[in-house]
């Protein structure tokens, strides 16, 4: 699979906060987001490498449990993404910083049903949000990153009610840390989690 960039206008480094998020909490806790951005394991790559995040679970959403398998998923016909459900402790991050991540860092979300090479509905951009709180700071934060020109061009994330998160057999899990050797891991996780680094190495885990 070949390398891609995303369409940003700006420097990562510069990306805006959402202007609307969740308060940070006073204690520990936990705390769930589902997002789907191309091959889930380049965006859980992403996510396990950052502070306030406590496990991230590759799987599928959208469809369901009876096509919720990655041989069905890759048909393109099951209504599925492949996502990454992040468990997250809102007292060291919340669920718009998770979405300044996503949108920066972990993929493309100009690019309609497909991040690069791979192609089809089961690598769309989409966050499937659990509750109206978290649909609000979604959809305001699209609205924000549009208005304020920071891709080339328009946001095509779909935000989907998250009906239940199925999750994926286990040789998924874990899949660029354990293969980081891989062609597909070197040459689209890891650029990945290296732009994190250098955009946001304050926020990774010690």
């Amino acid at each position: 699979m070949a390398r891609f960039d995303t369409s940003l206008n700006i420097s990562p480094r510069d990306f805006p906060d959402p202007v609307e998020d969740e308060p940070r909490a006073a204690a520990a806790g936990r705390r769930l987001a589902v997002l789907a951005g191309g091959c889930f394991w380049c965006v859980e790559a992403v996510y396990r490498a950052l502070d306030g995040v406590l496990e991230v679970t590759n799987g599928y959403s959208g469809g369901s449990r009876e096509t919720a398998d990655y041989r069905t998923v890759c048909t393109g016909t099951t209504g599925h993404a492949e996502v990454v459900q992040i468990a997250y402790d809102p007292s060291r991050t919340t669920y718009g910083q998770l979405l300044k991540i996503f949108f920066s860092v972990a993929h493309d979300p100009t690019q309609l049903d497909r991040q690069g090479n791979d192609v089809g509905p089961q690598y769309r951009s989409a966050i499937f949000y659990a509750d109206e709180r978290q649909k609000r700071i979604a959809e305001r934060y699209i609205a924000q990153l549009d208005a304020a020109g920071v891709f080339r061009s328009k946001i095509v994330t779909r935000l989907e009610p998250l009906g239940e998160f199925f999750e994926a057999e286990r040789y998924h899990q874990n899949y660029a840390a354990l293969h980081p050797d891989e062609p597909y891991i070197a040459l689209v996780a890891r650029p990945k989690v290296e732009k994190l680094r250098a955009y946001f190495g304050d926020r990774l885990k010690s």
